[in-house]
């Protein structure tokens, strides 16, 4: 018989403790994105859980467990992203990399058949579990995106310095001597959505708010790092990563294509090694792309490894993956909004972008 899944009630750091004693659990499975979702987005999330019977030391809902996890088997972060232009998805985690259920086998398989279940119910377009390894579950999977690693040597960035192409390093050296500088810090948020939403209008794709990014900052104050290179006091690239479990994911990166000369966001990128170095972390993660393209391409060119992830589907009709604005029907749409005003484009661009998981 299969275990009973439910919606989750008890408390944050119950949750937190479970996902944290997962072998593969990411900074995206964490109770805080949650909160995040539904207070910039409005998104209902579906957060689902397994827990095991009384004997094996369940607890009530909100009762929070000595140790981390109490009766928790397996947990399942899912969010409805809705609109009548874009469709209906059930995604863990939208808008991000990684998701999917944590837990032992049979509860993982569980969470998936519960969510599966829902989804078809309710006439979802696509149910999507972005996991990052392989689930013993029962659904189509994707290997559509990958995300690219580079394993960094313990204390001593010389030792990653000297692994590097000998056009990398120019590369990085390049910015420092036409005097780019780079900071880190909360207080880096608005220099970083300033670039980030600039680059964007450029690619001809909606960005994300201020808010989200603020609300990371809120939510995350340890972990979620923001990072800009700076020319002669204005910031020029940035990027905004989080760290978890002995890695760094570098989340989302831009840079002012006025300055490609120059390739600040050489020199960030480097900075964002050395700090991860400096943090005692092993592993820098530069997210998900599709194999092949241009962003695969300036990411191999670091030495890095790519690693398939593991994204689970069940569409309806033709529905294959999540919409992109800048493919198929929308495809259109990117001439258009490269057209736009920085700041036109800042203000409608998260109001389309929060239906595009």
């Amino acid at each position: 018989m299969s275990p009973e899944v439910r919606e989750y009630s008890g408390s944050a750091g119950e949750w937190d403790a479970f996902v944290r004693e997962s072998a593969a659990w990411t900074h995206f499975h964490q109770y805080g994105w949650k909160r995040i979702i539904e207070h910039v987005f409005g998104h209902e999330c579906l957060y689902l859980c397994v827990r095991g019977d009384e004997g094996e030391g369940a607890r009530g809902a909100g009762q929070e467990a000595p140790g981390g996890g109490g009766g928790l088997r397996g947990i399942l972060p899912l969010v409805r992203v809705r609109s009548p232009v874009f469709g209906h998805y059930l995604v863990s985690m939208p808008f991000l990399n990684y998701g999917g259920p944590l837990g032992d086998a049979e509860a993982v398989r569980a969470l998936a058949e519960a969510a599966l279940a829902r989804s078809r119910a309710d006439g979802a377009d696509l149910l999507e579990l972005r996991s990052r390894t392989e689930l013993p579950v029962d659904l189509p999977v994707s290997h559509r995106k990958v995300t690219v690693l580079l394993d960094l040597p313990e204390d001593d960035a010389e030792i990653l310095w000297d692994a590097l192409k000998s056009k990398v390093r120019s590369q990085v050296r390049r910015p420092r001597k036409e005097g780019v500088t780079i900071r880190f810090g909360a207080d880096q948020v608005e220099p970083f959505h300033q670039v980030f939403a600039e680059h964007m209008r450029d690619l001809g794709t909606p960005a994300q708010g201020l808010e989200l990014f603020r609300a990371i900052a809120r939510e995350f104050p340890d972990s979620a790092v923001f990072g800009c290179a700076y020319l002669d006091g204005r910031p020029v690239a940035c990027g905004c990563g989080f760290e978890w479990n002995g890695e760094f994911e570098i989340t989302w990166a831009s840079a002012l294509r006025e300055y490609s000369r120059i390739a600040p966001n050489m020199l960030l990128y480097w900075s964002f090694m050395e700090r991860a170095i400096e943090r005692g972390l092993g592993l820098f993660n530069f997210g998900r792309c599709t194999p092949g393209s241009g962003t695969h391409r300036f990411k191999q060119q670091w030495g890095t490894r790519d690693e398939t992830l593991w994204w689970y589907q069940d569409g309806r009709g033709e529905t294959e993956a999540t919409p992109s604005p800048d493919e198929g029907l929308y495809a259109w749409g990117v001439k258009v909004w490269q057209r736009l005003p920085v700041p036109v484009a800042t203000a409608l661009g998260p109001r389309i972008v929060k239906y595009i998981p």
